[in-house]
């Protein structure tokens, strides 16, 4: 071993984040676009789902309908100066990042197939204009947090181009929407949703305590309570 792979056995190899999409049976991975660069930041938002109806409120003031709306914001980079994936330095050369780009537009696409086949139908007068289901996408943010999200907001910014004005430097904002038990059916939310629901309630257990000593006070009572005024 050289001095210099010595050097970097001593950092564990860095993770990435990514998106991945599954199949309709949600048991195998149909595609997986990886991150080139980690975001250096996430932005989750948590909207509380509180009991409708204002009398509600009063009568039940600390009832939960749902759990809350999470919607998660980043900025992915690629430059193919960059960290490629290994046996792509070929398509990277030729196409720059378009690629990795297509493969994350293609997930607010129906599929070209779909589109023909009911442009043909319609020319028949045999079927109307239908919907297409985007596949099942999760956002995977190291081993704890496997997320089923629906894409909501999208922009790409491309800031250099080579030659033939392929795109080789960009960044993509991403809005992600977190798919609940609100948004999925029973079986898809016991697959997909309730995994990270059971771990975020382990983790909360060990950033949790019971001393009330670092507060001020030693109980919850109508006399400690005047502490706080």
């Amino acid at each position: 071993m050289t001095n210099a792979d010595f050097q970097l056995s001593k950092y564990p190899k860095t993770v990435k984040g990514a998106l991945v999409t599954l199949d309709t049976s949600l048991n195998n991975v149909t595609s997986t676009i990886v991150f080139q660069y980690n975001p250096d930041t996430l932005t989750r938002s948590l909207q509380v789902q509180s009991a409708d109806g204002e009398d509600n409120s009063r009568l039940e003031p600390l009832r939960l309908s749902w759990p809350p709306v999470e919607t998660i914001t980043l900025e992915a980079e690629f430059d193919t100066t960059g960290p490629l994936p290994k046996g792509k330095e070929k398509t990277a050369a030729e196409l720059g990042v378009y690629p990795q780009l297509a493969a994350l537009e293609t997930l607010v696409y129906p599929t070209s197939a779909h589109v023909k086949e009911t442009m043909r139908q319609a020319a028949d007068g045999t079927v109307e204009i239908l919907p297409f289901d985007a596949p099942m996408t999760l956002f995977i943010w190291g081993k704890e947090r496997l997320l089923p999200v629906r894409l909501t907001e999208f922009s790409i910014t491309e800031e250099a181009y080579d030659v033939n004005l392929n795109p080789v430097r960009a960044k993509v904002s991403l809005g992600l929407h977190v798919l609940s038990y609100k948004d999925l059916p029973e079986a898809m939310s016991r697959k997909l949703f309730l995994p990270h629901h059971e771990r975020k309630e382990r983790f909360s257990q060990l950033g949790r305590g019971r001393d009330l000593g670092e507060l001020g006070i030693e109980g919850i009572s109508g006399t400690s309570l005047g502490g706080f005024s």
